[in-house]
């Protein structure tokens, strides 16, 4: 008796029986896709890591933050190893206008900076110093909506984020930016990051259509009373909007 060839499952790349449609593979069978940023010894050695999870598949690396748009969109968490310091700040930058969750994987203490990325959007912190079990956990609970923080972590944002509500009382500005959605804080911070860059550029770094793009610009100037893209700038510049250093 002839055995049935397999085929090809185009989500997972794993064989289907012959009586299953190729592209019917669950999120749970496909795994939890992770893309790297890394240096080329740091990323072999974090895919073998993650090669001894069922769980967990690698799907591309970049080298650096500034390659980071080449990785594939269909990521679900980036995990980021992180050496440098002055990598914080377009770290920030990055986490405000990356769509899948970010991980970081350091050594590094500057607390203010790591606080300021969480805030912007970072997901999670594992130092190097943690077993390599504790990365893989991580991921898992990072790709299902966790943040994954030691304590000291977790207290500071949470003071930031009280300290915050309480300034909007006393300040109209700080009202004004707190009806911001994060998507539109998101299509600020890539604003800021490059203004020389087209709006549909900004718009295929965010993911997104150009007339999304416009309708977040336009729900922006109505929320922050601004009328253009110079304005707007302006308006971030004064407000430490988009950058490591916002306080409101």
């Amino acid at each position: 008796m002839k055995r049935k060839n397999a085929r090809c499952c185009r989500a997972c790349r794993l064989p289907c029986s012959q009586d299953q449609q190729p592209v019917s593979c669950t999120m749970e069978e496909v795994g939890v896709r992770v893309a790297l940023i890394a240096s080329t010894m740091m990323a072999w050695a974090l895919q073998q890591l993650m090669a001894t999870s069922p769980r967990l598949r690698w799907v591309g690396t970049a080298a650096t933050l500034g390659e980071a748009g080449e990785l594939p969109g269909s990521a679900d968490v980036v995990v980021l190893d992180l050496d440098e310091r002055c990598e914080l700040p377009e770290l920030v930058r990055f986490v405000a206008v990356r769509t899948p969750k970010v991980l970081v994987l350091t050594s590094l203490r500057d607390t203010a900076v790591l606080d300021a990325a969480v805030i912007a959007g970072l997901h999670g912190i594992v130092h190097r110093s943690d077993p390599p079990s504790t990365l893989l956990t991580a991921i898992e609970r990072v790709h299902e909506g966790e943040l994954w923080l030691d304590r000291g972590s977790t207290s500071r944002v949470f003071m930031h984020m009280v300290r915050h509500k309480a300034a909007q009382r006393d300040d109209p500005e700080v009202a004004r930016i707190s009806t911001l959605t994060d998507r539109e804080r998101q299509a600020i911070a890539a604003l800021v990051a490059d203004t020389s860059v087209p709006a549909k550029v900004i718009a295929s770094r965010m993911d997104i259509s150009s007339h999304t793009l416009r309708n977040h610009l336009t729900s922006i100037y109505r929320k922050l009373h601004v009328n253009n893209r110079l304005d707007l700038y302006a308006y971030a510049a004064r407000n430490h909007l988009g950058h490591a250093g916002e306080a409101r």
